[in-house]
């Protein structure tokens, strides 16, 4: 376990999707994040106190956590100076890009200097198997979604904290580094060898057999030239009984491919579908998620009645209205006691 209270890392960040992993600490574990440490060009923040990294260490801060995600995984030169200006404070360092910590030179000595702990946290087990998609028990859930950062994670979130609410038995399986840094564990499967994706998968939600859920973090899209192997031994290992589809309608192009387009829903609900069936034959759709936050309430709730319309499913914003709709539809409740989200 990483040692908790977390000073949340902005760093010079101006794209808010890439601050994702301290945006998602800040959310989930908000008991646990003492304040934000950013630059003067950082125009962003997570609402919390702003402070120096000396501060933050003052504040009782144990990990500084350079939450942010940009295109590769790198760990650049201003992440390497904050991050030995954070050893020096007396504070550890964990981070979830690919370039680890451990490999950095000045780092990896200066930790051992100061007994301090560098935690990469997309490390994946050594022990993976490779898949086999044979049958397993259990009920588990996979967000899957139209591009990569539209959702997945904060979805799975809800919907696993909206079943517990109901009493039901329910697990999130994370995925990825943000989700890895609230759970407290996972598998960071995008760093996971290609042969041992859905093995790692299968490994992560193994068979169980006491009526509860798995709930797993989706990664990429199928249709993201960049992640959509990614996505496919995910939809493979995971073996669901249930999609939910996760949408940003604010997204103008693929993150990261100006001039592509994202796809139609119903063309990515049906072809996730059909990719699951592999090794889920009954596998079926509960459930839409839309991340409306570009959006004013009245707006919002419009647009998810279009969608529910539109794919005759229930649609809703996680973090706005809710998933109660989706869990009716996942636990196979009447229509008529499920209600619509435009209505919520």
């Amino acid at each position: 376990m990483i040692p908790a209270p977390f000073l949340l890392y902005l760093g010079h960040s101006t794209d808010f999707i890439g601050i994702k992993t301290s945006r998602g600490l800040a959310a989930f574990r908000p008991d646990d994040c003492v304040g934000e440490f950013r630059h003067d060009d950082c125009p962003l923040t997570l609402g919390l106190p702003r402070m120096t990294i000396a501060q933050g260490a003052a504040a009782g801060a144990k990990t500084l956590v350079l939450g942010i995600a940009n295109s590769g995984g790198t760990l650049g030169r201003d992440l390497v100076d904050d991050a030995v200006a954070g050893l020096g404070a007396g504070m550890h360092i964990a981070a979830g890009l690919h370039h680890r910590l451990r490999d950095e030179p000045q780092l990896a000595a200066l930790a051992k200097a100061k007994g301090l702990q560098l935690f990469d946290v997309r490390d994946p087990p050594a022990d993976l198997r490779v898949g086999t998609g044979y049958a397993r028990a259990g009920h588990r859930l996979l967000t899957v979604g139209t591009d990569c950062s539209v959702g997945k994670m904060y979805a799975t979130l809800a919907l696993t904290q909206g079943l517990r609410r109901r009493g039901i038995v329910a697990d999130f399986r994370a995925t990825g580094q943000t989700g890895i840094l609230i759970a407290g564990g996972g598998i960071p499967i995008d760093a996971v060898v290609a042969d041992f994706i859905s093995g790692g998968i299968e490994q992560l939600a193994p068979e169980r057999n006491d009526d509860g859920w798995d709930l797993i973090e989706g990664q990429g899209s199928l249709f993201h030239p960049s992640f959509a192997g990614v996505s496919t031994g995910l939809l493979h290992g995971a073996q669901p009984e249930a999609l939910v589809l996760c949408h940003d309608p604010a997204r103008t192009h693929m993150r990261g491919i100006p001039g592509r387009a994202l796809p139609d829903l119903e063309e990515c609900l049906s072809a996730n579908l059909h990719v699951a069936r592999l090794t889920s034959p009954a596998v079926r759709a509960v459930g839409v998620c839309l991340n409306t936050s570009s959006l004013d309430a009245d707006a919002a709730r419009a647009l998810c009645a279009r969608f529910e319309d539109r794919l005759g499913l229930p649609c809703t914003d996680p973090m706005a209205f809710g998933v109660e709709p989706i869990l009716d539809e996942l636990l196979c409740l009447e229509p008529s006691a499920r209600g619509t989200t435009a209505s919520r």
